[in-house]
């Protein structure tokens, strides 16, 4: 079969490399998935680039996020052939490939109303926006919700999520073509940082008060804006840091102002606790079913093109998410 390698770290574009691999055998307590769709996450980026928190040994196959189709069970496994699933393969066996073997006791059910690539997105950037909205920050409806990047793959789910909790939402953008993106994902107001005094304009759009909860995977510029923005008992939530700058916190300042500063690391909640991952899932497919949550596929490309895929996604240039979908011919329609 063929799978996307790393032999040497660097920017993705330069250092994915597709080759050919023997395949691999489910063992014991897994299952085999045929890859059906892969979303393209900014940690790929990271992992290629040696930057992420975890760095598996090279070579690796990057991809971190999969819907597939079960087509074999491994010993002691619970699952059915021919069902499809969700899962996060482990590295250094990652996902852009054609054949991933995965933990059974961590695959989920993928959902009906989704086809194979909106699934494939609903995983990882909607779980870390519901833990992040609902058990870190504790959203009520009515409050405000700011989120950095809104037009993006992690902020855009947040965008809907805070929609469907009864938030009013912020959404911070940049350029003209993310700003159309946010306002059709449902923002209640949106604003370009390339040309807009952010801070001013959340306190004009709150009478003053600032921002409830404030949803940041960028870091740098952002944060420091959000802490200038955000309201008396507000949150800020750090899920990433997409500027590649780590913020310096200001723990005199968050004590001054009286809000709180929280981190978001989704994938302890897979060690730390599962049943609650289960139960965000259900949540989350409930959602899909109603039409509350959908997510936005900018792009589907093919498996030959994911290290392209990846590398735009780490340039910022993308809008909502890009899925490598395997059984897509070469050269077919973004």
């Amino acid at each position: 079969m063929q799978a996307w390698r790393v032999h040497d770290n660097g920017e993705p574009g330069e250092v994915m490399r597709l080759d050919d691999v023997p395949d691999p055998q489910a063992g014991p307590g897994q299952l085999l998935l045929r890859v059906r769709a892969v979303n393209v996450n900014f940690p790929d980026a990271l992992l290629c680039r040696g930057q992420y928190q975890v760095r598996p040994p090279l070579p690796f196959t990057p991809g971190v996020e999969v819907c597939g189709e079960v087509v074999a069970v491994g010993e002691g496994a619970e699952g059915e052939v021919g069902s499809r699933v969700l899962a996060t393969p482990t590295l250094p066996a990652g996902g852009f490939t054609e054949l991933v073997p995965v933990e059974a006791a961590a695959a989920l059910p993928a959902p009906d109303a989704l086809d194979d690539a909106e699934a494939a997105a609903l995983h990882i950037g909607y779980q870390t926006g519901w833990f992040g909205l609902h058990r870190r920050a504790r959203l009520q409806s009515g409050e405000t919700l700011l989120v950095h990047a809104a037009a993006g793959g992690v902020g855009s789910a947040a965008v809907q999520l805070g929609k469907a909790a009864g938030a009013t939402v912020i959404g911070v953008v940049g350029g003209d073509d993310k700003a159309r993106v946010a306002r059709e994902l449902g923002c209640d107001l949106v604003l370009d940082r390339r040309a807009d005094d952010i801070v001013a304009a959340v306190k004009e759009a709150t009478g003053g008060r600032g921002a409830d909860v404030v949803y940041d995977p960028v870091g740098g510029d952002a944060f420091v804006k959000s802490v200038k923005c955000v309201a008396f008992e507000g949150r800020i939530v750090v899920v990433g840091f997409a500027s590649g700058i780590v913020p310096q916190a200001a723990l005199n300042h968050a004590l001054v102002k009286n809000y709180a500063i929280l981190g978001l690391h989704w994938g302890l909640y897979n060690t730390h606790d599962p049943a609650a991952v289960r139960a965000c899932h259900e949540e989350l497919t409930k959602l899909a079913a109603q039409g509350t949550v959908k997510p936005l596929v900018s792009e589907r490309v093919p498996l030959e093109g994911a290290a392209d895929a990846v590398q735009r996604v780490a340039d910022g240039v993308t809008t909502g998410r890009v899925v490598v979908v395997p059984g897509q011919p070469a050269g077919g329609a973004r």
